[in-house]
């Protein structure tokens, strides 16, 4: 598999320099052939080369199998317009790669309890995981804008069949490989796009006899991740919606910092921590990288299609979080043991190796 690492601004280059050190050290143990470039996209890559997305870092990526990207975002180029800022280069990257379905899972771990708002009860042995289309919807539909005396404005919703089928399947095949549970989330009720949703999603489950389908309107959805998030296996929705309840989710884990997220579907997957840039604590070794090594995760078990070496690094992150480490984001009591960026990952590239090890004298017996 060949990776292109693009650590990017503020914390990106701290987070990822630790999730490509767990992968390096997981892929050795599986005999999993990695190469990896890093190349540069953001703030980084203006001051270096004039640009937010350098011609040398576009071509390296799509040579790529997959990309994994830091952050980007830097407060020292909020005055230019919108235009020139750092992040025009990451939504450029995402329009050349062309992924239209954005995976994000939210999973619960029992030692974060206390730091999620809920109540452990209500969301304790969650494990879903939201598929949002990403290209369509309201975000890009046309006509789009302002009358000229600013008074009226105007955006447009709208889908293809196409574009709700290509998505659709993606969900269906990931829900085949997990609890065979979809749940897909519309507003048929009240929107022509949200029918068309229902009936092309209908149509495409008939291919999938073995996944359960469930059909939900939005905010039926949203009142219940917050308060039987466990009813919920694989959720498929539209951009907007998915936008939103994404974010809600996140509630569940306690951290922005432990999130990762990944879209597919293009010509080459991207990978990404949900987290910003946090300049605020960049260069200080403070960052939670739990978030970009589970995109590492994501990204063996995705594209490289490794599942073991996945499930290795996801328990090494379980088991350095049942031990107590946190960096500072995650402390919520006493008890707690207070790690640096470097030490996360160190500990987590330990307990992944060691549980990897495991798995290959179990076999051997």
């Amino acid at each position: 598999m060949k990776l292109a690492v693009l650590a990017g601004d503020g914390i990106g280059k701290e987070v990822t320099r630790e999730a490509v050190n767990v992968l390096e050290r997981v892929s050795n143990l599986f005999d999993i052939d990695v190469r990896i470039e890093q190349f540069e996209i953001g703030a980084e890559a203006i001051k270096a080369n004039g640009s937010p997305l350098p011609e040398r870092t576009l071509e390296g990526c799509l040579e790529s199998d997959a990309v994994l990207l830091g952050a980007v975002g830097s407060p020292e180029f909020d005055d230019l317009l919108p235009e020139d800022r750092p992040e025009i280069g990451l939504l450029n990257l995402r329009k050349h790669l062309g992924g239209f379905a954005n995976l994000r899972p939210a999973k619960s771990h029992p030692s974060l309890v206390n730091s999620s708002p809920l109540r452990p009860e209500i969301f304790e042995g969650t494990d879903l995981l939201i598929v949002r289309e990403l290209l369509g919807g309201i975000y890009f539909g046309e006509p789009r804008g302002f009358s000229e005396d600013r008074r009226r404005a105007f955006n447009t919703l709208t889908y293809s069949a196409f574009e709700i089928e290509r998505v659709a399947r993606i969900a269906f095949d990931i829900a085949r490989d997990r609890k065979k549970k979809l749940t897909s989330v519309d507003k048929a009720n009240v929107l022509e796009s949200s029918r068309l949703w229902r009936e092309t999603v209908n149509n495409v489950a008939a291919e999938y006899p073995d996944v359960e389908l469930e059909h939900l309107f939005v905010d039926a959805c949203a009142m219940h991740l917050v308060t039987d998030p466990n009813r919920f296996d694989v959720i498929l929705t539209g951009n907007l919606f998915g936008d939103i309840l994404s974010d809600e989710a996140a509630v569940l884990t306690g951290s922005l910092g432990m999130l990762a997220s990944a879209t597919i579907g293009g010509k080459v997957d991207l990978y990404e921590p949900v987290h910003g840039s946090a300049p605020d604590i960049a260069g200080k070794n403070q960052a939670n990288p739990l978030g970009a090594i589970e995109c590492a995760a994501m990204c063996l078990a995705q594209t490289a299609n490794k599942r073991q070496a996945s499930e290795a690094i996801q328990t090494g992150v379980q088991k350095v979080l049942s031990e107590g480490y946190r960096t500072v984001d995650l402390i919520t009591n006493a008890d707690d043991v207070k790690v640096t960026t470097e030490e996360m990952g160190e500990l987590v590239g330990r307990y992944a190796t060691e549980s990897a090890n495991f798995t290959h004298a179990h076999r051997a017996v």
